[in-house]
């Protein structure tokens, strides 16, 4: 345990700081997976949002927030389903020929 008046403000800081980063991770998190389960303008936007939040907290870098817009836009646009759903879809394929 801290034993210093400092020490003891920075573990409260500390403290608080992952609770509420903790918050925003998973809201960006669920917000993604809605987004990429549904695409559509409305989760776009929301998912979006999150991730520029996250962003602008140092809890994402830049490129990925970047690429994970790019990529959930490309998905709203054409309107395609996740790859992970695509891959499941492929294996059920495959297993049926075993």
């Amino acid at each position: 345990m801290p034993i210093g008046k400092s020490a003891k403000k920075s573990l409260r800081k500390a403290i608080s700081n992952t609770l509420r980063n903790q918050g925003i991770k998973k809201a960006f998190k669920k917000l993604v997976v809605a987004a990429k389960k549904k695409p559509g303008v409305e989760t776009l936007k929301k998912a979006v949002s999150a991730i520029d939040k996250a962003t602008k907290n140092n809890l994402l870098h830049r490129n990925k927030a970047s690429r994970l817009k790019s990529q959930l836009a490309k998905m709203v646009k054409n309107g395609t389903p996740t790859v992970a759903k695509v891959k499941a879809k492929a294996k059920k394929v495959t297993s049926k020929r075993k």
